[in-house]
């Protein structure tokens, strides 16, 4: 029998966030991002659109700007999703970081999520 793998879900990240709806965004992901629920996202200053924290970039990207709160698709074009701003703490275990990124990008990166007050425990 295969083993099964259970995959992530919307929002499990989470370990609590503000009353109603002030922790999160409607938000654009860039086109040619196809990203995980919990991705660790970075906001381009150019557009305003999100994608997958890139600390190598001079983009904008290179800060976490938010959470990704459920998974998105936009691998042919921009797509809508809804993302962890502000307001919020969620399991650090929990986050989805780019492959590749090292100790010292993470901390900094959840520095600067901490500026947002978007907190991992």
């Amino acid at each position: 029998m295969p083993e099964l793998q259970e995959g992530r879900y919307a929002g499990e990240f989470l370990v609590s966030e503000g009353n109603g709806r002030i922790s999160r965004e409607i938000i654009t992901v860039l086109s040619g991002e196809t990203l995980q629920p919990a991705a660790v996202l970075g906001r381009v200053t150019a557009s305003g659109k999100y994608k997958a924290l890139d600390p190598a970039a001079v983009d904008g990207s290179e800060a976490a700007a938010g959470i990704l709160y459920d998974a998105v698709d936009a691998s042919t074009a921009d797509a809508e999703g809804v993302a962890i701003v502000r307001l919020a703490e969620v399991n650090a275990a929990e986050l989805v970081w780019p492959e590749g990124i090292t100790g010292g990008e993470q901390t900094t990166a959840l520095g600067e999520l901490a500026a947002l007050n978007i907190i991992a425990r």
